[in-house]
């Protein structure tokens, strides 16, 4: 069950995590502090410095923090009161400040308070607001901001006039959003496939993926060119990139259209990258992908094609993937392993873990989020 400590009670809705996606608390008490550790280079841990760090640390005396999403370079969060902030690189405008200024500390964008979901990519940030429009800044050299152009912009800009978007998620170069009546849209980059279009085929502006009406979670995947998502009937899909079998189809193929990841009805949450993680409804944890670095937490450094179970614990909750795993249980404690070259483990050394290892004994972790080389996460005072 959720974590309480004393304090305020805050609800948020749980979204998917991977290296750029964005996760919320459950239900919690207390006052969310937003930390950070691993690499730093530009700023994205937002902790005012350039500096790695091997053990948490805490982002400012800023609280309330909602929801969160990490990329290589950058950072993007949103606070309860729906104010948007984001930090790190900012070569192609994608923080969204209107500038192409780095910063290593949060800044706040615009005065709304109105935005509800968000999704970062390196060079890209998309997010959606409470009145359902879709918004998008950074780079569009692929055409992933659909806004018809390849134009970069500075500041957020609506996509179409439809104010029936609910979720997002991207990958290095493109968005995939679902809207309020479960149908799923796609487009941006599709060299391998990844838009589920049934071609390779670049868009610069929203595409139906297929008729259904049935899409339910997306999984970000900004560390490469694949597509997960779990339908509302429970069932997983992949598309796209699968040159470490991240696709989880027992094979190395790619495909430009979705296809099922075996029969089972029980996924409940999946992150993904060139290493994918997903949690059961019966809080097991499952891997498959690349395993160089150990992330699929095996205890090995064997990739898989297929699914393959981590441990036998079912007290699993949120997860986090990028060249390493970041995941929460049911109690509040935090579990990391892969690669720790920048410290991305946050157990304050830079050696690699192919097994889940606690992150101190703290008990009061919620979201979290990870890019290839750091995690950023909320826990609570």
């Amino acid at each position: 069950m959720p974590v309480t400590t004393t304090g305020v009670q805050y609800s948020g809705i749980w979204n998917l995590s991977s290296q750029a996606s964005a996760v919320a608390l459950g239900t919690w008490t207390g006052l969310p502090q937003l930390y950070a550790w691993g690499r730093n280079q530009s700023g994205q841990l937002g902790l005012g410095s350039i500096t790695n760090y091997s053990s948490p640390k805490q982002v400012s005396s800023l609280v309330n923090w909602n929801k969160l999403a990490s990329a290589n370079s950058n950072s993007i969060a949103i606070k309860i009161d729906g104010t948007l902030w984001t930090c790190g690189l900012n070569t192609s405008g994608q923080l969204g400040l209107g500038n192409t200024t780095n910063y290593s500390s949060f800044k706040q964008v615009g005065a709304l308070t109105t935005w509800s979901a968000i999704a970062v990519g390196g060079t890209f940030c998309g997010a959606i607001k409470t009145d359902g429009t879709l918004w998008t800044w950074g780079s569009s050299s692929q055409g992933q901001l659909g806004l018809g152009n390849t134009t970069n912009y500075s500041s957020p800009k609506q996509v179409g006039a439809l104010t029936a978007w609910s979720k997002i998620a991207n990958g290095i170069n493109h968005f995939l959003v679902i809207k309020t009546d479960g149908t799923l849209w796609a487009w941006g980059r599709n060299v391998e496939g990844q838009l589920g279009l049934g071609n390779v085929t670049a868009y610069s502006s929203p595409k139906q993926v297929g008729a259904l009406t049935t899409w339910s979670s997306i999984a970000s995947c900004s560390g490469s060119s694949s597509s997960m998502l779990i339908k509302t009937d429970g069932t997983l899909w992949g598309w796209g990139q699968n040159d470490s079998g991240q696709l989880g189809l027992g094979n190395l193929t790619n495909y430009s259209s979705p296809k099922q990841v075996g029969a089972l009805t029980t996924w409940s949450k999946i992150a993904a990258g060139d290493s994918t993680i997903a949690v059961k409804t019966d809080g097991t944890l499952w891997s498959w992908g690349n395993n160089a670095f150990g992330t699929l937490g095996l205890n090995n450094t064997t990739g898989y094609s297929s699914p393959k179970q981590v441990g036998a614990l079912t007290t699993w909750f949120n997860i986090a993937v990028g060249h390493q795993a970041a995941v929460t249980k049911t109690d509040g404690t935090l579990w990391t392993w892969g690669r720790n070259v920048f410290g991305q483990l946050g157990l304050g050394n830079l050696i690699y873990y192919s097994s889940p290892k606690q992150v101190g004994a703290l008990t009061t972790w919620g979201a979290v989020s990870c890019s290839a080389n750091s995690v950023i996460a909320i826990k609570t005072s």
